[in-house]
């Protein structure tokens, strides 16, 4: 039994949480193989799936079980060798759920990357151990801290590559270390793994006896998560308002949504926005009955003491902690559309939290190379995949927070008004 999986008795100890985690990486750099392997090692696929996997290995002659075929599920992903649209897993261990978001690493999909990176827990790199860092290593890094994923995993692969080389490890280590210092990455770890082969992925290696750290799963199962989610400011969008046509229920008048952040009791002294009416919160329901407190990602439908008109698009958050009510608000923009470039002068559908309104695009103030970070002032558009600093006007007051401090209400998506599709991914810097 590997060091990561905890007896049943150490496991039914304590409550079972949830850790969504997003890889990333260059090209070949393993990320499918990485995922197949913790499936395989944490014995979350069925005997029919590895039969398969098996199968198709040895019909084209691979010399081992590509594990990566157990992810890349597109036809024109196992053709191609490469991950294109973002693939969802999920597995357990008696210690913790996880979803994995597979993310393409290739340059042309870094808009999938932003959509699997975007509600993250931790990102975890990729980088060829024979290869070293690329610039896609660093293009991922970037963008996991411009999504502000507060925990980050370097994990360098295929290190039987270079005979389980310490000089090899220590030296990418060393130069990512560096480049995310420049960053805000909170939380750093570097782990020597061999996807491939299962080295340092479910237990630690005797390949690498100079290596002391973590296995990669022991790391996922204890990295501390709890404190990552606000639990100071109360933020409550309203998505439904309950009114039951029943004889038996007449009085009954309860708003349900996801808890953004904060935490949410009976008796809290509550307002509401963007009307600014006060109340108390009577009840907190959920589908298994009434709770003592409410916090995220929880969804509720809060009962109020005064009878308010509250529609969808409303939030409900503390008197003296209340976000911006604004309608000037500047972000980045990663720009999704391959059909046409964001234009200062456009306009399109603006969708945050449970609010929709109209926004028209008032200033483009610089593009940035996430390459390099130099910002190009001049530059009169955003293409696809490129990310910029704009300014948005919108049609109605936006109820919002800077997304460095609230990742729910600081980030949105920008809709095409003809197409109704999903054309930009935005953070909030500033609103006002």
């Amino acid at each position: 039994m590997s060091q990561a999986v905890l007896e049943p008795d150490e496991a039914t100890a304590r409550p079972m949480d949830l850790l969504r985690f997003a890889t990333a990486g260059s090209v070949d750099d393993g990320k499918s193989t990485l995922i197949g392997r913790l499936l395989y090692d944490t014995k979350t696929i069925f005997a029919d799936q590895l039969e398969a996997v098996e199968a198709v290995s040895a019909a084209r002659g691979d010399e081992y079980t590509n594990l990566a075929l157990l992810t890349d599920g597109l036809r024109a992903e196992r053709e191609q060798g490469i991950t294109i649209d973002v693939a969802y897993r999920y597995f357990a261990t008696p210690r913790r759920k996880f979803i994995i978001a597979d993310t393409p690493g290739h340059i042309q999909y870094t808009r999938n990357m932003v959509t699997g990176a975007s509600t993250a827990d931790l990102a975890l790199i990729l980088v060829d151990a024979r290869k070293g860092l690329v610039e896609q290593s660093r293009r991922h890094a970037f963008l996991t801290s411009l999504l502000r994923v507060p925990h980050l995993v370097l994990c360098v692969n295929k290190m039987d590559l270079v005979d389980w080389d310490r000089g090899v490890y220590e030296k990418i280590a060393d130069e990512f270390t560096s480049f995310a210092a420049k960053l805000d990455a909170p939380d750093l770890t570097v782990i020597p793994i061999s996807a491939l082969d299962g080295d340092n992925i479910a237990s630690r290696s005797e390949k690498s006896p100079w290596y002391e750290g973590p296995s990669l799963l022991h790391h996922l199962e204890h990295v501390h998560i709890a404190s990552d989610r606000n639990l100071v400011d109360v933020r409550f969008p309203v998505q439904y308002v309950i009114r039951p046509q029943s004889k038996d229920v007449t009085d009954y008048r309860g708003y349900a949504g996801q808890v953004a952040s904060g935490v949410l009791k009976p008796g809290d002294d509550v307002m509401v926005l963007p009307s600014g009416m006060t109340s108390k919160i009577a009840a907190i329901d959920t589908a298994d009955g009434p709770v003592d407190e409410a916090f995220p990602p929880m969804s509720v439908t809060v009962r109020l003491t005064d009878e308010i008109d509250i529609s969808r698009g409303d939030m409900i958050c503390r008197p003296n902690n209340a976000p911006a009510v604004a309608q000037d608000v500047e972000a980045m923009i990663c720009w999704m559309d391959e059909t046409a470039p964001l234009r200062v002068g456009a306009k399109y559908t603006i969708k945050h939290t449970t609010r929709t309104a109209r926004t028209v695009v008032r200033g483009l103030q610089y593009r940035l190379d996430v390459n390099t970070l130099h910002r190009d002032e001049d530059a009169p558009q955003l293409g696809l995949n490129e990310i910029g600093r704009v300014k948005l006007r919108t049609t109605v007051p936006l109820l919002a927070d800077e997304y460095r401090r609230n990742r729910t209400t600081g980030g949105f998506i920008l809709i095409d008004e003809s197409s109704n599709r999903t054309v930009g991914a935005g953070m909030i810097i500033e609103a006002q």
